[in-house]
């Protein structure tokens, strides 16, 4: 089997490599600069200047200090981290800042290049027509071609190393959609799981309970009328229906605001009550 896509592969893994590996170092720079700041913030709040060092190392500065290696070690990577600490803001702003800048150029057609990185490595980002999107399909089917024609041996070991690579190119053909398909699968088993977890879980919902029986009416207090329309003080239609929150009965408005500001009660159940327990009904039953 030839070789020649493997090696081609290799060098585009090789050319991508500082794609991966630089986010990676500015994590990392990120990272020793966030435990640097905390370390700087808590030495200035307890007023000791030389502890803004990672408190990772506590434990091992603790136990070897006797230890002339692990002494200077220790003062290395303090010395490191202070670097860090200094030179990471700057060095972010300057690549948010160029990343900025390439693609406001990229936006308004001033560069073919994305970024940084991708015009380090020489790589332009752009919407491929139909007619590439054809061309590179033919060239792959050409390169795949010859590669099975380049198989040698027995009959039985080509029709397996055609098998082989019948299915490397399948899997390679259907990667991304079998990937999204993937994807689609784990949020809907995760979403049913957790709506499943979420109704075994679920509080028990018990009916509400019944409202309390109405307050009775004192032997002293005014009687009601069997006829619920009418007003127990003027017996009469009730004009402007409200309520006395202190027992629930309905009367006239003006009848129960008299009857309250002279003797600061509620007519039906005697308990007192003043003006501001009385309510207005805009629907009267």
């Amino acid at each position: 089997m030839n070789l020649s896509l493997y090696s081609c592969s290799f060098s585009k893994l090789t050319a991508y490599e500082p794609q991966v590996v630089l986010p990676y170092l500015k994590s990392k720079m990120h990272s020793i600069y966030n435990k640097e700041r905390e370390a700087r913030i808590q030495a200035s709040l307890w007023g000791d200047e030389n502890d803004s060092y990672d408190f990772e190392h506590d434990s091992v500065v603790s136990t070897l200090t006797s230890d002339a290696h692990a002494s200077v070690r220790t003062r290395i990577i303090k010395r490191f981290q202070k670097i860090v600490g200094f030179c990471y803001p700057l060095l972010h702003a300057g690549t948010e800042g160029m990343q900025f800048a390439y693609q406001m150029l990229y936006l308004l057609d001033a560069t073919g290049y994305y970024s940084l990185a991708l015009h380090a490595l020489g790589i332009q980002v752009c919407r491929a027509t139909g007619q590439e999107l054809m061309d590179a399909s033919s060239r792959i089917s050409k390169i795949r071609s010859r590669e099975r024609e380049r198989l040698r041996g027995p009959q039985w070991l080509k029709t397996l190393q055609g098998a082989l690579l019948s299915s490397t190119y399948t899997v390679l053909d259907y990667a991304q959609t079998g990937l999204i398909a993937a994807v689609f699968f784990f949020k809907m088993m995760e979403w049913w799981y957790q709506s499943a977890e979420e109704r075994m879980s679920a509080p028990t919902v018990y009916p509400p309970p019944p409202p309390p029986p109405p307050p009775k009416v004192a032997k002293e207090g005014v009687p009601l009328p069997k006829d619920r329309t009418i007003c127990p003080l003027c017996l009469q239609k009730r004009v402007n229906p409200s309520v006395i929150t202190v027992s629930g009965f309905v009367f006239c408005y003006a009848c129960i605001f008299k009857y309250t500001t002279q003797y600061k009660r509620c007519p039906a159940t005697l308990m007192p009550a003043t003006v501001d327990q009385i309510r207005r009904l805009f629907h009267d039953v």
